[in-house]
């Protein structure tokens, strides 16, 4: 079996550690952060990260024969696992029951089933009924071993936490080619490396009504100050409830994932394989960068689940996909049937963040987010390709424009049989909807009872700088701004309205004060 263990961004791998079961963790390693920089679009956007998550690293072994050494570099005694508890290990090609094992409720008895299971192809292990299992240390920033093969931790009202005195680290770490089924289990109180020095949120400027800009890059750091960053913060951040590898997979059941602290990106879960989340709920988490319940640049399902309350503090209070560092792109997600509310960033996207990724989200709810800066409900920046249908964005705020939805710089979104209610903007405007340089078509749907109260506020429904948004078979109603319009305000002709569409009952006016009126807009 191999001892390769990979970084999620495919870092360089070190040996194994040393033996003994007194030495089951050993702290060992460290793996480099990039810099801090920023990626700024339109002119008027920009938003700050810095993504290199850590990873299992390992020590060299000793040439002295001792205690097995399984695939993540753990060690155990063969002695350990005798009579009963030893099944699977003689026949590798036993059956999936032959291979379930009860563990007690001890984080021994745990760590050492899942050494277990990584150096016998896999397993289920069936968890302590109403059990938490503390841990009190960890090696090289995990709680519980990596996972390289195919464990189920299945659980009934069971709890898997850090001890609050214990020393951060994370909970769970998936491996390259592992897999971890959590059935029925609260991962909580992980911690990862303190905050990195990021930049305040306020510190990037917002988005505008001005016109394109040729905007230059920042440059990447150097190796010097990316080494620098390294030695400053250490490795193992992001993550802090779950990291899942490049080449990993999760599939989270019916379980919860809450209280985790990272000092990078994603609070709760940190995806760079394939996750899904199926009637389960992330809440309560922080990142001090992006994505404070979830961040991911890998393939992640969301299904039946709730994504409640956490917060980031540069964006995505609920999940991001994809940061601002350049290179860190989104991946593929989807959504269906889920609640994303009450998630808070200091920055960008209360509730979701999606940078040059792409998202479909389905029969689910975005209510209540909270944005420091802009879009308070959804962002989708950067070529980001969003597809939203039968989505409620209610009641989101923004401190900045887009109170409901933000899109810009070539992203792309579609609403079908949506809706963007009662959602508010305290800066320029787009109380409903704000668009810079990219492209929102609706249809069969609403922008209702929106406001812009920014001081001289524009557009409670919708904002379009330099974009192209069209409505078919869709209302605009009932918005208001500060000043007019209250409807829809444009600064070109790229607002496109058919026959079967409504632009009324807005205040001050519907359309009348845009620097361009669309045709079928009256009064």
């Amino acid at each position: 079996m191999s001892t390769e263990i990979t970084t999620p961004d495919g870092g360089a791998n070190v040996g194994p550690p040393n033996r003994g079961r007194q030495t089951l963790w050993v702290t060992a390693g460290v793996v480099g952060l990039t810099g801090v920089v920023g990626l700024a679009v339109l002119g008027g956007i920009a938003a700050r990260d810095d993504e290199k998550a850590g990873s299992a690293g390992q020590a060299a072994a000793p040439a002295d024969a001792g205690p097995r050494v399984d695939a993540a570099g753990d060690t155990y005694n063969e002695s350990e696992w005798s009579g009963s508890e030893r099944s699977g290990q003689d026949d590798r090609r036993a059956t999936e029951k032959h291979r379930e094992k009860t563990v007690p409720c001890s984080s021994d008895k745990l760590i050492q089933a899942i050494l277990h299971a990584n150096q016998n192809r896999g397993g289920v292990l069936t968890l302590a009924k109403d059990c938490t299992y503390e841990l009190t240390r960890s090696k090289q920033g995990n709680g519980l071993p990596v996972i390289t093969e195919p464990i189920v931790l299945a659980g009934h009202n069971t709890t898997i936490a850090r001890a609050a005195t214990a020393d951060h680290f994370r909970i769970l770490n998936v491996g390259r080619d592992g897999h971890l089924t959590l059935r029925g289990v609260t991962v909580k109180n992980g911690r990862t490396a303190p905050p990195l020095p990021f930049p305040t949120p306020e510190a990037a400027p917002l988005l505008t009504l001005s016109a394109p800009t040729n905007t230059p890059q920042p440059a990447a750091p150097t190796a010097a100050e990316s080494a620098a960053t390294a030695a400053a913060v250490g490795p193992f951040v992001g993550g802090a409830g779950i990291l899942v590898q490049r080449g990993g997979r999760a599939d989270i059941e019916k379980s919860s994932i809450r209280w985790n602290q990272t000092g990078h990106n994603g609070g709760g879960i940190a995806n760079y394989g394939t996750t899904t989340i199926g009637k389960s709920s992330v809440e309560s988490n922080s990142a001090a960068a992006f994505g404070g319940g979830i961040f991911n640049v890998g393939v992640l399902r969301i299904e039946d689940s709730k994504i409640e309350q956490n917060d980031a503090r540069q964006g995505g209070g609920g999940f991001a996909n994809g940061s601002f560092r350049p290179g860190v792109k989104g991946g593929t997600v989807w959504v269906w049937k889920s609640t994303i509310n009450h998630n808070h960033t200091q920055g960008l996207a209360g509730g979701i963040l999606d940078r040059s990724g792409e998202m479909s989200v389905t029969r689910s709810q975005v209510t209540e987010n909270t944005a420091g800066r802009d879009a308070g409900g959804v962002l989708g920046v950067d070529g980001s390709q969003l597809y939203l249908e039968q989505v409620m964005l209610e009641r989101n705020v923004a401190m900045g424009v887009g109170g409901g939805l933000a899109v810009a710089a070539d992203a792309i979104a579609v609403l079908q049989e949506s809706a963007l209610k009662q959602n508010v903007a305290n800066g320029a405007g787009g109380g409903g909807l704000f668009n810079a340089q990219a492209f929102v078509t609706l249809r069969d749907s609403q922008v209702a009872r929106n406001r812009a109260v920014g001081p001289f506020a524009v557009g409670g429904g919708i904002v379009n700088a330099f974009g192209q948004v069209d409505l078919v078979r869709s209302a605009v109603t009932q918005n208001a701004a500060t000043t007019p319009p209250g409807g829809i305000f444009t600064t070109n002709d790229g607002v496109d309205i058919d026959r079967k569409s409504a632009v009324k009952q807005n205040r001050p006016t519907n359309c009348l004060g845009s620097p361009v009126v669309p045709e079928r807009c009256f009064g």
